[in-house]
């Protein structure tokens, strides 16, 4: 296929050269009616570029299939069959995936490292989870993915089940054996869902891990936003195979997806797929080498400790993505959520994730040696502020296996329950209704349905106390909980 074309921003150049008069939406008409302080700040382009897709880039019939054939190179770009773009983020690509696999009362593997948004869709569905639950490294107080021998004996104990979700790459930048967890999965002739928000790039470099479609998953969903060059809510979801039916993927999509597609969203991701095949292998080479040395520096500095492929192993990650740096700052007496709050407003860096033992920071082609520059100055300099930081409270971190809850209900049938809201204390041994979930990442330390554990209550409390963020619960303090009245 010809990638120098870009079907989506040819179609809005092609509609600026007519000179098209709209007397439909977007209501500000191309940024006429658009206040002028709005267009000072976010600039003309936006609104000239935000056109609609029926009746706009294209006619009432679609009949120039101006986003069908940009899809189609994207499936092509990444050696997939299908593709799909959707203007929701990845939050709704992958409840489309799911409900593509599985339906109401049917049963789907789900790793349980998963992110909210995957409980989410089992709430919507009503399908029912059967947890895997991820290897959980006591040392850094990390979960790394499934393996597949966790997922043949999930499906041994569960036949039944139409298939298996997995979570790849995590927020920190580790990685799951995907080919053989396809094995497993296709040796029973069920689909394997793989989330790959953070794994969009993945396809378009060698030295980065395995993407999801060469390791012959079934669905893998990918937030372009996350580490491609495409606006925020940029999602695609690719599909080969014949184990999901690309016409129920469509249709599941579409009873989730907007009828007012952001053409904005379509446009990046079209550009972008572009600069990727005739690009993407020189820009991310650099990026890998630029992280690289970033790393080293890093590496150097007292009282942190950057992780590497010491955790690549049996029973903890089969693979890591070069472009993640994972900084453990417990060597420094302080909490990962002190250590981002002080970069930011001390030195005007936002890392991308904080924990209470760590921060990571990720690296993409928009970087270069002067951002790398600045990072590892804040480093330097967070390392030598860190003594004058107040001491935190203490988080109690959960044991190994001290997550893996009971799970007494479907997640649908707990938060639709009748339920109560108890002091926390009173919460241990009850049901969860309510989803509680520390972010970043996002990945629930409660999901409706389980039963709380003392372990996980005083997880949640201390964390919030040295500075965790709980905003999906109804009480973010941890003072109360949401739980299934008796």
């Amino acid at each position: 296929m010809d990638h120098s074309r870009a079907p989506v921003l040819e179609a809005l150049q092609e509609f600026r050269r007519r000179g098209d008069v709209v007397f439909g939406p977007p209501g500000h008409k191309q940024g006429r009616g658009a206040d002028p302080r709005v267009v000072e700040v976010v600039g003309e382009g936006v609104f000239a570029s935000d056109v609609l897709s029926l009746g706009g880039l294209d006619d009432r019939r679609e009949s120039q299939g101006v986003v069908t054939r940009a899809e189609e190179l994207m499936a092509d770009a990444v050696g997939a069959d299908h593709a799909f773009f959707s203007t929701c983020g990845s939050s709704l690509s992958v409840k489309s995936a799911m409900i593509s696999a599985a339906g109401p009362g049917e049963e789907l593997l789900v790793s349980r490292n998963a992110h909210k948004s995957v409980v989410a869709g089992l709430i919507i569905s009503g399908i029912r989870p059967v947890w895997v639950h991820p290897h959980f490294d006591a040392e850094r107080q990390l979960a790394h993915p499934p393996e597949p021998d966790d997922v043949r004996r999930a499906l041994g104990a569960h036949p039944d089940a139409k298939g298996m979700l997995l979570i790849t790459p995590t927020d920190w930048g580790t990685c799951a054996d995907v080919a053989g967890v396809a094995r497993v999965c296709h040796e029973r002739d069920v689909p394997l869902v793989v989330d790959e928000a953070w794994g969009a790039h993945l396809p378009f470099h060698p030295d980065l891990p395995a993407w999801g479609m060469d390791s012959c998953a079934d669905v893998v969903v990918t937030s372009v936003h996350k580490m491609g060059a495409a606006i925020e809510q940029s999602s695609v979801f690719h599909l080969q195979g014949d184990r999901v039916d690309p016409t129920v993927l469509k249709q599941r999509e579409d009873l989730r997806g907007t009828t007012s597609s952001s053409s904005l969203v379509y446009l990046t991701l079209d550009g972008w797929r572009r600069q990727m095949v005739q690009h993407g292998k020189q820009l991310l080479g650099a990026a890998i080498e630029r992280a690289g040395r970033v790393s080293d520096a890093v590496a150097a500095l007292p009282g942190l400790d950057l992780m590497g492929r010491e955790v690549v192993g049996p029973g903890m990650a089969f693979d890591l993505d070069p472009l993640v740096l994972t900084v453990d700052v417990r060597g420094l007496g302080i909490t990962g959520y002190q250590a981002g709050d002080w970069l930011r407003t001390e030195r005007h860096v936002d890392v991308g994730s904080a924990d209470a033992c760590r921060i990571s920071a990720r690296f993409t082609s928009a970087d270069d040696d002067e951002t790398a520059g600045v990072l590892v100055d804040a480093l330097r300099a967070l390392v030598d502020g860190a003594a004058s930081m107040q001491r935190p409270p203490r988080v109690d971190l959960p044991a190994p296996r001290g997550l893996e809850l009971e799970q007494v209900m479907t997640p649908r049938e707990a938060f639709f329950a009748r339920v109560e809201q108890v002091p926390v204390a009173q919460a241990v041994g009850r049901v969860a209704a309510e989803m509680v979930s520390p972010y970043p990442p996002g990945v629930p330390v409660l999901a409706p349905g389980e039963r709380i554990s003392r372990e996980a209550v005083d997880y949640l409390a201390s964390g919030v106390r040295a500075g965790m963020l709980v905003p999906d619960a109804a009480d973010p303090s941890m003072e109360t909980l949401r739980v299934v009245a008796r």
